[in-house]
């Protein structure tokens, strides 16, 4: 999916708004406007065909792939290459990493051409920027040094190159936790389309896009019947209560 118009380098005077005072507010005076009629959706961590199919159908914008070897949704990128095949049109493929070396990101870009490339370790900026593609950034909201919406405005300036701001919630280890993070410490407001993450399902997704407003919302655990086993009932009715908050 689309998250952004590439880089921007005013982007970095701005983050995500739940920061009081006037100084603070004055720093997100330059918001993102994206103009949207609508919740993008990801679906993320897939493994299977079915399951890729499940969510092309269901109207997802697109698709996660995992490269994180301790993650039980990791994907060898032979494997990956055979599932990206499947996506159709207008669908975009993203590649999730965690700390991985410029070797296996180089791979990944050679045999499985990702749209978008996501960044959910400790990777500086200049890691993110370095092959040249879009990026989202991932902020585990709570973890060491982002406990509050200041330590976030921080993390996020540093990013300002990315195509969108990831907020996921923050767990032992890497990678997604399936719980939810205080919404309240993130704004749609921010410099960057915000990718709102952690937790969500079909009985708490639109309740999370009111609070927020996000640019995107992304699903893996919430939409599974057992982790890498997507179910296709859980992720329609997803996209349905997207859709519904949207007033679609």
């Amino acid at each position: 999916m689309y998250l952004g118009l590439g880089s921007n380098k005013g982007a970095a005077r701005n983050a995500p708004d739940a920061i009081q005072g006037r100084t603070s507010r004055h720093r997100l005076r330059r918001r993102y406007d994206c103009g949207m009629s609508r919740t993008r959706i990801k679906i993320c961590g897939l493994t299977r065909e079915e399951d890729v199919a499940a969510a092309v159908a269901a109207g997802a914008d697109a698709i996660g792939l995992v490269f994180y070897p301790p993650s039980r949704r990791a994907l060898a990128p032979a494997r990956a290459a055979e599932l990206r095949r499947l996506v159709p049109p207008f669908v975009d493929v993203t590649a999730l990493f965690v700390n991985a070396t410029d070797a296996q990101i180089r791979e990944v870009l050679d045999r499985v051409q990702p749209d978008l490339l996501q960044f959910h370790g400790d990777e500086t900026p200049e890691q993110c920027e370095r092959y040249g593609r879009r990026y989202l950034r991932a902020f585990r909201v709570g973890a060491p040094g982002m406990e509050n919406s200041q330590a976030l405005l921080k993390s996020c300036e540093l990013y300002g190159s990315a195509a969108g701001w990831l907020f996921d919630s923050h767990s032992e280890g890497y990678g997604g936790s399936g719980r939810v993070f205080d919404w309240s410490l993130v704004s749609s407001e921010s410099a960057r389309p915000v990718v709102l993450s952690g937790g969500l399902h079909a009985g708490n997704v639109a309740a999370a896009i009111e609070s927020v407003r996000p640019f995107a919302v992304d699903v893996s655990s919430g939409v599974e019947q057992s982790p890498g086993i997507k179910c296709a009932d859980k992720i329609a009715q997803f996209v349905a209560q997207v859709k519904r908050a949207d007033g679609n």
